[in-house]
């Protein structure tokens, strides 16, 4: 049986895995990378570090598995979709930190966008808001504020791409400049009905297109790797999404009406809308889903950009608690909050608000509340931000959801997966794998392989869920939801 090699750079690290042609996760490794906060709303990531931690990665996972790696049939990579790298065309150092997608740099540029009435045009084109969270803002802010850069790009001397572009440039020296649709299509240069950069987005936001990479189908070629001398033979890439796309597709969400959540730094509602494009106009996004032998499939987007990050602030900014995992013993260990919210608005609240300059609050403190009522408080703000996302996409969309697929880390907090049945009324269907976005990247790789003929096959693939089943009381629901709007409130700005 050939095996397959995943690479998962996340916002947090970066994780090398090795999959079964049925999609079996047979080991991994993870390595964490440093976040870097230059200013107050600022987030950067280290290009060099990043990739370093990829090979370091995979190095790990390989020695471990040294018998099988003459069975490696390809190597597939999902990744952060909205972070940025510009870097030199020669050696592929990086020439500025990456800029992460949850950086607010970009802001006033948006603002100045959105007041010239760019904002329908952008929209009609990118299914996206101008908002700082698409990094066409951030390349702006960079090519306005370092004339370095702005020179070696204007001479074609550096390159700009998100992660998966600059991992694949590196690992193949410099022989593949390539992204795939779902990646670019969360830059606000890319026009989603074409499939193609757009030269007016382009010029809008002074980013030359010549500086950008070929644009492929997930389930293409996209060059060979040796991973830098690791491997003996080379092997091709191969499956290349964008990690919340790539969580959609290895839920098997191929029929329009079918929705999922991934639980990560942040988290992203997706719902399949089918073949055509179509837009909300109550604040979800339209994202291109995949494109697979040339069909694209599209989605509704609803994003929450501070979802785990909220239980990593619990843990290294208050101290409250020494590891993610203790958040659902200290939660289920109090009946309720006691009248506690935690709105986690760190960088804005973002769909279905849109509200860039609202700051996390934690609201209904009283001299009995402790800590386990703010960590329950915390785990509930998630949840109620998903519910937001969820009920507005059943709407826009015209479907009656009666399940919502659920991936990420977070599907082993068994607090948290059912109160996010409770507040939706809905079957939670938590993957039994949390690695779902790297699968996803690894079953379109197996589409391109041959291994698999189409999205058919794909979905006979056997799978491990596990049900949750709304059973809290309407009405303690109902007063729950009351308390979240009036602490929503609280910090939405005019």
């Amino acid at each position: 049986m050939k095996l397959i090699l995943g690479i998962d750079q996340s916002t947090s690290a970066t994780k090398a895995l090795l999959f079964t042609e049925m999609g079996e996760l047979l080991d991994k490794t993870a390595v964490s990378h440093q976040q870097i906060y230059p200013r107050p709303g600022w987030v950067e990531h280290d290009a060099v570090e990043i990739y370093q931690s990829t090979l370091q990665a995979v190095t790990a996972l390989l020695a471990r598995n040294k018998a099988k790696q003459d069975s490696l049939l390809c190597l597939s990579i999902t990744n952060q979709r909205e972070t940025i790298v510009v870097f030199d065309k020669e050696s592929g150092e990086p020439l500025h930190n990456a800029i992460v997608w949850q950086c607010r740099r970009g802001e006033k540029i948006c603002a100045e966008l959105e007041a010239a009435g760019h904002g329908e045009t952008v929209k009609r084109k990118t299914g996206l808001k101008i908002d700082t969270y698409f990094p066409a803002s951030k390349l702006t802010w960079l090519l306005q504020n370092r004339p370095a850069i702005a020179q070696k790009l204007a001479d074609g001397e550096a390159l700009i791409g998100t992660i998966d572009a600059y991992l694949i440039y590196r690992l193949t020296n410099g022989r593949s400049f390539a992204t795939d649709q779902t990646n670019a299509s969360r830059t606000l240069l890319f026009d989603i009905n074409t499939l193609t950069w757009d030269a007016e987005l382009c010029q809008l936001f002074g980013v030359p297109l010549a500086a950008l990479p070929e644009v492929h189908d997930s389930n293409t070629s996209f060059g060979e790797t040796d991973l830098d001398g690791l491997l003996e033979r080379p092997i091709p890439i191969a499956g290349v999404m964008g990690d919340s796309q790539a969580a959609l597709f290895a839920q098997r969400c191929f029929t329009p009406g079918s929705a999922k959540v991934t639980f990560g730094t942040g988290s992203s509602v997706l719902l399949n809308i089918g073949s055509k494009v179509a837009y909300s106009d109550s604040g979800l996004v339209t994202a291109l889903a995949w494109v697979i032998d040339g069909q694209p499939v599209y989605a509704f987007e609803g994003i929450t950009n501070f979802t785990g990050a909220t239980i990593a602030w619990l843990r290294d900014q208050l101290g409250l608690i020494n590891s993610v995992e203790e958040t659902e013993e200290l939660a289920a260990d109090v009946p309720d909050t006691g009248g506690v919210y935690l709105v986690p608005a760190f960088v804005g609240l973002s769909a279905p608000y849109w509200q860039p300059q609202a700051r996390a609050v934690i609201v209904g403190l009283n001299p009995s509340s402790t800590k386990k009522h703010v960590v329950r408080a915390a785990l509930e703000g998630i949840a109620f931000r998903i519910h937001d996302v969820l009920l507005l996409m059943a709407q826009d969309a015209a479907v009656n959801l009666q399940t919502v697929h659920a991936d990420g880390g977070a599907v082993n907090n068994r607090f948290l997966m059912q109160f996010v049945a409770d507040l939706t009324r809905l079957t939670v269907r938590a993957a039994r794998l949390p690695e779902l976005s790297a699968l996803g990247a690894v079953l379109a790789g197996l589409i391109g392989m041959g291994v698999y003929a189409d999205l058919n096959a794909i979905a006979q693939l056997p799978r491990e869920t596990i049900d949750y089943l709304p059973v809290m009381s309407t009405e303690v629901v109902t007063k729950l939801k009351q308390g979240w709007q009036r602490a929503v409130r609280q910090v939405l700005t005019e």
